[in-house]
This record gives C-alpha cells, structure tokens and sequence, in this order.
C-alpha cells in the first residue's frame, strides 16, 4: 500500500528537513570574538599592550586584521605586519597600540586591507566576520588641542608623540609657539628618557598649488635633528598618504648631505634626492601639480637645488600640511644639547 502525503502533513514533511538544514547552515557561520581587551585609551605609537581572541569555524587560509581607533581606525600592530594567525587551537594573539574600541576582521586569503579608515570594512566578500568592542576601563579624555596662528592660517599642536620615518618620536606642545612678530618656533627638549620635539598641523586641506617655507639658518642641527615640512592624508594609505616631503636632516649620518625632496615610497631610490641646504635664511618650495611636483630652494636670488618628480605624485585630497621638528634615532645618535628651528613664514598660492 502506497500511502500518499497531501495538504498540511506535505507541508510539514518539507519543512522540518529544510529547517534542519538552515540551522546547520547558520552554526557554520565563523565568527570572531576577544578573549583579552586592552584598556581604552588615547593612541600613541609608543605604548602596546596584548589583545587576544578566538575564532570559531575558520577556514584553510583564513587570518584575523586587527584595528584600534583614535580618531580613525588604525591596523595593528604595523604598517606592515597587518595580519595575526590563528592558532591550531583556533586562539589568536598579537599587539595593539592603544585605541578608545578594538576591531579584528577574520579575512580570507588575498585581502588587502586598509592601513587606516573612517569606517570599518564590512562582513562580505573576502570579509568572513568582523567583531568590535570598546576598550576596557573608562573611555580616554583627549586632552584639550592647542591652536596656533602663523601666516594667516590655524595650525594645531600635536598635543603627544607620532610616527616619524619608521619610528616613534615624542612631542610637547610647549615645544611650539608663535612669537609677538608672528613667527613660528619649534624646539626638542630632553625629558624623561627621551627627547621631546614639536609638530603643527594645518587645519585645512589645500590641495593642488605651490607650497612656501621661509626657514632661517639649520645649517647647524645635530646629526639626529630633523626639519620636516610635508603633506599628509591619514586616511589615502593607497597613495601614500598623499606625502610630498622637504627634509631637512643628516640623518644620523655624518657624510649624508643635510637636505632632501621627496614623494613617496621614499624607500624608491629614485623618490629622493638629496642636496646640501647652506647656512643663513632659504625659502624651500614645492609646486604641487596633477602629476608632477617641483622642488626649488633658494637663498636670495640663488637657487641652491631644484628637481622635478613625475613618478609616483599623488592626487589631492584630504591633506594638510605638517611642520615638524624631532630628534632622529635618539637612542643612537643623542642630540648634544637642545635646538630650535624658526620658520618665518608659510606661503600657499593655488
């Protein structure tokens, strides 16, 4: 005897298997969770601590991309170390600079991540699963910015340390100031174990037009002193963060020439060159245009060097300009003593 399923019995001896299905499809799902949360806290490139997490259903190939976020999300721990493998026991572990809330990714093979973003990548495509908490402890007070005027714009004072030439450098705001006629000073100071420079920012995004630093006399910086008058986008890693760089440093090296012009990678031989900035009062430029930048620095009348990139120039868009004023490599090459760099004017012509 046949017995034959119709109406409501049929219905319900189809659904009960696909049910089961779907609930077995979900409990596949990988996910990511933290097992270790550092504390909340105000990014800095010097202090680490250890997070840890596990992964539940990771595939062949799969690694986890870790974020901290201080203003915007920022990889960890490197630049260049962006991904953390997951253990046999499906526990994963690295280091994180301090950040106000922590993310990581689990991603497949051949993602590439961003180095920083205002918003996190998305579960889909090569995004397996993405998990964020908020640092433990209460959230970080950001201390209050400090402002300066100079030639005719707002500049902000990095109120603590950044990431200068592969390494961490300190800043003390009280290492920058604006004197009564109108000229910008920046000075290293030693502190407590380590010597502190300066940094300003400008609050605004100039874009495409010739940049103008009026410097008197660095001729007599220390080995380890570096001037830095660049562009800078956080947030375009894909273009190098949009950097076009003047330096002014030795290096540590006592045969380097003092000066250099540069676009990014700088690790590119062809991205640098060098020259030897003379004593007394240069004005360094740069003229920014859609691929092509040119360097010039003169002194008077007299150009001391000059060079034009065509390769590897960025396009505009959310970069400021950054002077700074450090000491380089410290640790190896300690300043003798401390020093100061006036920068008497900043001029922008579109």
């Amino acid at each position: 005897m046949v017995l034959e399923l119709s109406g409501p019995r049929l219905a319900t001896s189809v659904l009960i298997p696909l049910a089961i299905m779907a609930a077995s499809c979900r409990s596949r799902q990988p996910s990511i969770e933290f097992t270790k949360i550092p504390p909340a806290a105000e990014g800095s490139p010097f202090d680490v601590d250890s997070i840890e997490g596990r992964v539940l259903g990771a595939k062949p190939g799969q690694q986890v991309v870790l974020y901290a976020k201080s203003d915007v999300w920022w990889i960890q721990p490197l630049s260049n170390k962006p991904f953390t493998s997951i253990g046999r026991d499906s526990t994963w572990h690295n280091d994180t600079h301090p950040g106000a809330e922590y993310a990581a990714l689990l991603v497949d093979s051949g993602y590439s991540p961003p180095l920083t973003t205002r918003d996190l990548p998305a579960k889909g495509g090569l995004v397996a699963a993405v998990a964020v908490v908020k640092g433990t402890g209460l959230p970080p007070v950001s201390a209050p910015s400090k402002t300066i005027r100079f030639s005719g714009y707002d500049w902000e004072v990095l109120p603590q340390g950044s990431r200068r030439n592969g390494g961490p450098v300190a800043y003390d705001p009280a290492n920058a100031w604006v004197d009564a006629s109108g000229i910008l000073h920046l000075r290293t100071s030693r502190q407590t174990g380590t010597w502190a420079g300066a940094e300003v920012r400008l609050t605004s995004s100039l874009g495409l037009g010739s940049y103008r630093f009026t410097v008197r006399d660095v001729s007599h910086l220390d080995l380890s002193n570096a001037l830095s008058m660049f562009t800078w986008d956080s947030l375009a890693a894909d273009q190098h963060h949009r950097e076009v760089d003047i330096q002014v440093s030795r290096w540590g090296v006592p045969s380097n020439k003092n000066a250099e012009y540069a676009v990014q990678p700088s690790d590119d031989p062809g991205n640098v060159v060098r020259f030897e900035a003379p004593a007394g009062l240069l004005t360094y430029s740069f003229l920014w245009e859609p691929g092509k930048v040119s360097f010039k620095t003169v002194r008077g009348a007299v150009t001391i060097a000059a060079h034009e990139f065509t390769a590897g120039v960025p396009s505009p868009g959310g970069e400021s300009v950054i002077i700074s004023f450090y000491a380089f490599g410290a640790s190896w090459a300690p300043p003798r003593a401390a020093s100061e760099v006036i920068v008497e004017k900043f001029e922008f012509l579109p």
